[in-house]
Formats: C-alpha cells, structure tokens, sequence
C-alpha cells in the first residue's frame, strides 16, 4: 500500500481509475459479517479483463490450456497461525506475538477451548457461505490450522481462498485471537499454500494425469507438465513467494517445504508431489506460501504446466528419498532480490508472461525489497551486541 513514483498505478501515471465489470449474480453473503454481503467485480481495460489484474494473468494461463483441448482443475491447501490478541496487542509487544498454542497438535483431538471454539465456528460460517471445506484441522507447529476445499476449477478455488482469509480472520478476533497468513510467522514456522493440480479434457473424465500401461507414476501429459513445472518454477518466485518473508520458510532443510525443484511420489521432501490414485492422479505443487495470491500462484503452476506440454519436455528421474540432499536440482531462489532477477531475465517467463506482467510484478516486488531495506530487526541488534 505504498504509493509508488513510478509504473502502471503511481504518481508519474496520475493514479487512475480502473473501470470495473460489477457482477451482481455472484453476490455472496458473509455470515462472520452480519448484514454484510460481498459482489465480485472484475477489472477491465478498454473493455476487456485487465491484463496486470491477477484474475487476468491466471485467465491466459488457463487459456493456453483450454486452447490445447485441457481444463485445469485445482484444489487448494492452506496453512495459516493462530496467535494470541490483537494486531494492536502484537504491537505492542514489538510484534512478538504469542501463538495460541503449544507444541505439535498434528491431528490432535484434544484441543485447546479457544481453538476448538475457533475450528468450529469457521467450519460453520464458511458452511453457511456456500464454501464447504474438505477438511480443518491442526498442523504441526503452535497454533497452526491447516484448511483443504473441495477440488474444482481454478477460478473457483481462487474465490474460496480468499474468503476463507476474510472468514479467519474475522472469526479469529472474535475468540481473542488473530489469524496471520504469513509463509514464515515465527522463526522454524512455515505456512504453505499447495496447489493440489490436474488436467481433464474439455467433455471431462479422468485425470490426465492418470498413467496407461506400462508407465509407473504419470501418464505422458503428467510428465511434461512435471518438467515444465520444475523449469518455470525457480524462475517466477515473485508470483508464489511475493514478500521478503516468504524466503524465510524455504530456508532450511527438513522443513516441510522444499528448497530445489524436485519431484517424486508421494515425496514431502520435493517440489513437485504426485499424489491420488486412479482416476484422481494430481501434482500437489508445494512452492507457494501462504502469503501467496492465489491467482498469480496458479498462473505460475499453470505456465509450468503449458511450458512442458508444449515443449514435449521429458522430467529427470523422480527422487526417491530426501531430496533436500539432491545437489543436481535447480535450487529455488534464497531470497525476493534475487528472485526477480531471474524473473526479469528468463526467456520462459518471457515468453509465458510478456512484458508487461513482467515489469509489473517485478516494480511489486521492488516496493516490497525498498520497505525491508532501511529496517534494523531485532536480531540483527542482538547479533551486533554480541560481535560488533
């Protein structure tokens, strides 16, 4: 929300208006709002879906594939923390907040009060919402609630994101808590977005995913999409991992969320997960955070997806144990800078994007990097009282 100098919405542009397309039909009540009720609009230019709206960019994506015949279908998975208070109480305890939990409750049954109260009363309202949810649950670290919906299209299950964001938060301040949506809230705590991902043709049936034969994990389809994915995901960080703090939960080894571009069956250690059996064979694409927009997370995976299948691109080997020990794999990017160097400069991503996404997203990205730079952390002064 910093007002920018330059770029397509800035001071140089004037910051003008963008027209919207008001889509009364899709009007939803909100019942953790009462008396409240959302309408989705989208955004035009010159009368057709704005090209830097991140429903736009997600549209060609899906586009690409249609026009190939294919319908992607996804299925999202978020993680989010619970933590104790206030936005204001977590200010003034020099944003240390506490989370509203102890220890590993990983399918745990017995639930704190406040949480439990919490899980229910989400479950309930999003029910009340028309978004029922294919599970709710406890994660692994202190407070952390892990969400799954219903797999469905990819338009769809943007929507549903977001209003479960909306929901959790709204729910959580009511039981003396807050709902944080970052991909690394605390240090040693990640919190992911996966995308849950197939393809079906256009009259529907099975996953296109799904092997014939002989073949072993994926169908042909399924293996140039997992080739494309681990080419085009290294290098569109800013779509999935759009803050300084995303970097933060791809960090380390053996934190559940991957550090090169990997993939295997039914391998949390990799990038790319294949999962499902029968008809139901999909790739659990595990990169994004949960501070990730749904729709620019989706157009990334998707361009992988039409990347692989268009250039018939053939996958390594799967791994076949911890492949944070891989060293042949392309690392994903340590940290936002260098993140969209890559971004600015691959010609996939050109190709995919065009330059005008690019140069967008990338300005975005540069915003967020200007804010971080100036700012001292705690444990910077702590390390500089102990060695400067």
């Amino acid at each position: 929300m910093t007002p920018a100098e330059r770029g397509t919405w800035s001071w140089e542009s004037g910051f003008g208006n963008i027209e919207l397309d008001w889509q009364v039909e899709r009007a939803r009540r909100l019942p953790w709002l009462p008396g409240t009720a959302l309408v989705w609009a989208t955004p035009l230019q010159n009368g057709q879906l704005h090209p830097l709206s991140p429903e736009g960019v997600l549209s060609r994506q899906a586009a690409g594939l249609v026009g190939r015949g294919l319908v992607p279908m996804v299925g999202l998975e978020c993680e989010f923390v619970l933590v104790e208070g206030s936005e204001r109480d977590a200010e003034r305890s020099g944003w240390r907040p506490r989370p509203a939990g102890l220890g590993n409750l990983d399918y745990a049954l017995d639930l704190q009060g406040n949480v439990a109260a919490f899980l229910r009363e989400l479950r309930r309202v999003l029910a009340e919402a028309g978004l029922p949810i294919e599970a709710l649950k406890l994660e692994g670290a202190p407070g952390q609630v892990e969400v799954t919906f219903p797999f469905g299209p990819v338009e769809r299950a943007c929507e549903q994101h977001l209003l479960l964001k909306t929901a959790a938060k709204a729910v959580a301040e009511r039981h003396g808590m807050s709902a944080l949506f970052m991909a690394a809230p605390f240090t040693g705590t990640g919190s992911g977005l996966h995308l849950h991902l197939s393809l079906h043709r256009l009259d529907g049936g099975a996953s296109m995913f799904t092997p014939r034969g002989g073949e072993e994990l994926l169908s042909e389809t399924g293996r140039q999409a997992v080739a494309g994915l681990l080419d085009v995901l290294p290098v569109t960080g800013p779509l999935w991992a759009p803050t300084v703090n995303s970097y933060r939960r791809l960090a380390r080894d053996h934190g559940f969320a991957p550090r090169r571009a990997t993939w295997g069956w039914d391998n949390r250690s990799c990038a790319v997960r294949v999962v499902g059996h029968g008809s139901g064979r999909r790739l659990e694409v595990r990169v994004p955070g949960a501070d990730a927009n749904p729709y620019l997370a989706l157009a990334a995976a998707l361009a992988g997806v039409r990347h692989g299948i268009a250039g018939g691109l053939v996958p390594p080997e799967p791994a076949r144990g911890d492949s944070y020990q891989d060293a042949k794999a392309w690392r994903l990017p340590h940290d936002l800078a260098s993140a969209v160097r890559e971004f600015e400069t691959d010609p996939a991503v050109a190709e995919q994007f065009g330059v005008q996404v690019i140069a967008h997203l990338a300005a975005l990205a540069r915003l967020e990097l200007d804010h971080h730079a100036p700012l001292v952390s705690a444990a910077e002064v702590a390390r500089g009282f102990a060695q400067s």
